[in-house]
């Protein structure tokens, strides 16, 4: 298997460069409808904690999209089709608990009624954007099947400002989990009032199917609601910083399903309530340039009231953080950032409470380069580095220090509810230990043109107290993939 995944790595590496000479087409275009579209192959090879083959596997996935799309003064509409292929999946990566899945391989594998090869074709997005309503510039509302991510509303003029945002904010809670060969969307309505200054948003929508299941045609019973109002700090000067306060409300109806959580499974299993959570935050954003270099500093935050079937839901999550781009070095343009996030978790599985926090519909792997674990029930603090010796060529490095922040609650992963029929967080058992992982990893992404890139990731994750207990081994848990993506 490690054989195939380094002859897909290298078929990959070696079509790219193929692009290198080629201008930059414009998008193919008739009248005024647009076509465009995209392809995102990577070939992945896992090996999950412990020296079990079933999780020392390796597999290829791609992502074909195409859409078209008319821009008309009052309004535009987009149609985007999806078509996701998954082949050579390992059929024995899923264990009976408390192992679980052994990496994305074995959850693609269960999500598709225990199939190793899989493909689909559905419509990702079709909606129509109402502009100018009212006679107001900046208004405007948008029906159909879309695309969401909070935090994303507003894209700051400032460079820093953006990538801190897009790295670091974005899709917290809400997301499109677009690392997946599938993805999420939504079907709902979005309206939103934007100045130079703020910005006002509103969602209404339900998830769709998709994430590991290639079938993305459905939606879920779950209603999501979102708001909020973002605004821009700064004339341009030394500092730029961005504000913005949200509220998410998340109704579950889908019964016979069990929640993950803490609870006995039997008592978890009886509790056939519904989940009706509101979430409520904000964040700050702020760059400033100094003598020595652009720093940059970051606060999140959010609790969490409402219901999580017969138990009441109380929890909360915040992240701090901070970096700084030294000056003097431009051959590299290095950036050091570090922080921690802290997602609470349960101390009591027995009483009337709820105490970890729920990441909603996130994108989890933002925030999890390597993505075994999440922020419910966790204590993260890391550093990342990154240089740009070029314009086509960013390397990163991330080291985290993972560990539980109760030690009677799970160890949980996932990203949120993707089928009818399965939670969409998976939870193990951390036997009243706290330490999950030192994860360390490596990237690096090459911009061949305007039409190609590709990528390359190392991530490597030393098992800590919790993994050792249920795998019995101290072995680390590896992930490496290449990735080509093309656009048109």
């Amino acid at each position: 298997m490690r054989l195939k995944i380094a002859a897909c790595a290298f078929a990959m590496i070696c079509l790219a460069p193929m692009a290198h000479g080629q201008e930059a087409a414009p998008p193919l275009t008739f009248g005024d409808l647009t076509v465009s579209g995209s392809v995102r192959a990577r070939a992945y090879s896992w090996n999950w904690f412990g020296s079990d083959p079933s999780g020392d596997y390796s597999y290829p996935g791609a992502l074909f999209r195409l859409a078209f799309s008319q821009n008309r003064k009052a309004y535009d509409w987009l149609v985007e089709l999806g078509a996701p292929v998954i082949v050579g999946l390992p059929s024995t990566a899923v264990q009976a608990a408390p192992k679980g899945q052994l990496g994305l391989g074995g959850s693609y594998f269960a999500a598709n009624s225990n199939s190793t090869d899989n493909a689909s074709l559905f419509i990702k997005q079709a909606a129509v954007r109402f502009k100018g309503l009212g006679g107001v510039e900046g208004q405007s509302l948008k029906v159909g099947r879309i695309e969401f991510g909070d935090g994303g509303e507003v894209t700051p003029k400032n460079a820093s400002l953006a990538v801190v945002k897009r790295e670091r904010i974005n899709q917290r809670l809400i997301g499109t989990f677009g690392f997946t060969d599938v993805g999420r969307s939504f079907d709902g309505a979005q309206y939103t009032n934007g100045t130079a200054k703020t910005n006002v948003t509103i969602l209404a929508a339900r998830p769709t199917q998709g994430v590991f299941q290639v079938d993305g045609w459905g939606e879920l019973n779950i209603n999501v609601f979102y708001g909020s109002v973002t605004g821009q700090v700064g004339n341009g000067g030394n500092v730029a910083g961005e504000w913005r306060i949200f509220g998410i409300g998340y109704q579950d109806y889908r019964h016979g399903v069990a929640k993950t959580d803490n609870r006995p499974a039997a008592v978890r299993n009886a509790d056939t309530g519904d989940i009706d959570i509101g979430t409520y935050g904000g964040h700050y954003i702020e760059v400033a340039n100094t003598r020595a270099g652009p720093v940059d500093v970051l606060l999140w935050g959010v609790v969490q009231n409402g219901s999580w079937g017969s138990l009441a839901q109380r929890s909360g999550a915040f992240a701090a953080e901070a970096g700084w781009q030294p000056a003097g070095i431009p051959s590299l343009k290095p950036w050091i950032r570090g922080g921690y996030n802290y997602g609470s978790g349960d101390s009591d599985p027995n009483d009337q409470k709820h105490g970890t926090f729920f990441q909603v519909l996130y994108t989890p792997r933002v925030y999890a380069r390597t993505p075994f674990f999440n922020q419910m029930n966790n204590k993260d603090a890391f550093v990342e580095f990154t240089v740009r010796p070029s314009t086509r060529l960013a390397i990163r490095s991330d080291v985290h220090s993972l560990k539980m922040a109760s030690s009677a609650d799970f160890w949980y992963s996932g990203g949120g509810a993707f089928q009818p029929s399965t939670f969409g967080f998976n939870g193990r058992s951390v036997n009243n230990n706290s330490d999950l992982s030192t994860l360390w990893d490596l990237s690096g992404d090459i911009t061949i043109n305007q039409r190609a890139a590709v990528g390359l990731y190392y991530g490597h994750a030393a098992g800590g107290a919790i993994p050792q207990a249920i795998y019995s081994s101290s072995d680390a848990l590896r992930l490496v993939y290449a990735e080509l993506f093309l656009h048109f």
